[in-house]
């Protein structure tokens, strides 16, 4: 596996790639390339940036594509296959879902938080080509919870729901999911800004299982929680944050498909007051 970073990142993986599991240090080596270096030909180019970041990376990776080059992007929300489809065509875009914990250090360490590490992936038609069983062969072997996906597409609406309604929740009530059940009316706001992700879901794409809304419902509204959203960490830590992809993007589907989303559009106006605030007092809306 070869690594396209910029410069910073790339000094800080000279010796290797450093992982912290459980108080445990595992250092991997890699082999990186800065943007521009000739580097062969790819076959899979997987990427994981920040959504707010995708169109300076569009630029990088951009000449590394060829012909054959799949590319596995695993980012939140639906925006990025539009801009990925539109820049490199269709054929060259897979379906992909990833589930993980973590977050960089000062020293560039990866700190894993959680005990899931899953990657999902599949061809947007679900046919199993000769080139996703491959990928598949590939990815099994890497050492983690890899699978290929027989309906990759609901995986992505589903975590998109679940993005969008803990987001939605933590960013516009600014608490944890504990906190916002046991506050007076908590519930029934939870219920109702879920109510309105589903909605949206429903008139974009299609229905989510009621399975799946059953689960979304219990996880979050249970007042013993202390789950927060990782964008509700990163606006704490006065981060960038994925307002338009998660949030934004949701709300103008589902507008116009005249679905009504008063609590998403909430949230995403709480968010954007964040973002200009913070671009203020730092000079660039992405720093």
């Amino acid at each position: 596996m070869t690594f396209l970073v910029r410069p910073r990142r790339a000094a800080q993986l000279a010796d290797g790639l450093t992982i912290l599991t459980g108080g445990k240090e595992m250092r991997l080596p890699v082999q990186v390339i800065a943007t521009g270096q000739p580097a062969g030909d790819f076959s899979v180019i997987l990427l994981s940036v920040k959504a707010y970041q995708l169109d300076s990376a569009v630029e990088d990776f951009g000449p590394y594509v060829t012909r054959e080059t799949m590319i596995l992007p695993v980012l939140n929300g639906m925006r990025h296959v539009d801009i990925l489809r539109s820049h490199f065509g269709s054929p060259h875009v897979i379906a992909g879902v990833a589930k993980i914990a973590s977050t960089l250090d000062g020293r560039g360490r990866i700190l894993n938080q959680a005990d899931f590490h899953e990657l999902a992936y599949g061809e947007w038609n679900r046919e199993r080509s000769d080139r996703i069983l491959a990928l598949d062969q590939f990815m099994t072997a890497a050492g983690f919870d890899a699978r290929l996906s027989a309906d990759i597409e609901r995986d992505m609406w589903e975590k998109w729901a679940m993005l969008a309604s803990l987001g939605g929740i933590t960013c516009l009530l600014d608490g944890n999911i504990g906190q916002v059940a046991s506050a007076p009316g908590g519930i029934g706001l939870i219920k109702g800004l879920i109510g309105e992700v589903v909605a949206a879901i429903a008139a974009a794409w299609r229905p989510l299982s009621e399975t799946f809304q059953a689960q979304v419902m219990s996880l979050l509204t249970n007042r013993q929680s202390s789950l927060t959203s990782s964008m509700y960490r990163d606006m704490k830590s006065g981060y960038p944050v994925e307002a338009d992809q998660i949030i934004g993007d949701l709300v103008m589907r589902a507008s116009e498909k005249g679905v009504a989303t008063p609590l998403l559009s909430a949230a995403y106006t709480r968010l954007k007051v964040y973002d200009d605030i913070r671009a203020a007092s730092s000079g660039s809306p992405n720093s």
